[in-house]
């Protein structure tokens, strides 16, 4: 089989099964989305074991970076002086700066996955409403971006992984 149909069928198969875990045994536990944009980070990165590691690492620290800065923003008193918009964004630039900066580090290197699970982070707090405080913030549960963007993360890395593997084998058969 060529390459790209064994990458097609792969990722077929695997996404279908993270749909169904997201969406039954490990529902509440992870998203879907926030799988598939750690898979795509992964492969972005190269797909191999660099990048698995990368994947997780990166982005459990883009998703700590993301949480710090909500944090910020909602237990800092510079929104009511500032507006809550423009300290939101500076708080942002702050961040964002030291998601990317933070890159001088090797183990950080791959802002790739740092900045989609940093911007998942974000997007997961502002998607619903009331998600976007310190409750959630500071919440033991998986509401909390820290256990569920981080959890879906790593499983998008593992699943990302597997099908590569799983690719590469039906692949090498031909």
């Amino acid at each position: 089989m060529n390459p790209l149909t064994a990458t097609s069928l792969s990722i077929a198969i695997f996404g279908a099964l993270a749909t169904w875990m997201a969406l039954s045994p490990l529902s509440g536990f992870v998203l879907i989305w926030a799988i598939f944009i750690a898979w795509a980070a992964f492969a972005a990165l190269g797909a191999d074991n660099a990048a698995f590691k990368s994947t997780i690492v990166c982005g459990v620290f883009g998703v700590v970076i993301g949480w710090i800065g909500a944090f910020i923003i909602l237990k800092l008193p510079f929104g009511e002086v500032l507006g809550g918009p423009l300290w939101a964004a500076i708080v942002v630039a702050i961040t964002a700066f030291t998601v990317v900066f933070a890159s001088n580090l090797s183990m950080f290197g791959a802002v790739p996955a740092s900045v989609l699970s940093y911007a998942a982070t974000f997007a997961y707090l502002l998607q619903t409403e009331g998600m976007l405080s310190l409750d959630v913030l500071m919440s033991p549960s998986f509401e909390n971006p820290l256990l569920i963007i981080s959890l879906s993360f790593i499983l998008g890395a593992v699943f990302g992984k597997l099908s590569t593997l799983a690719a590469g084998a039906v692949s090498a058969d031909a």
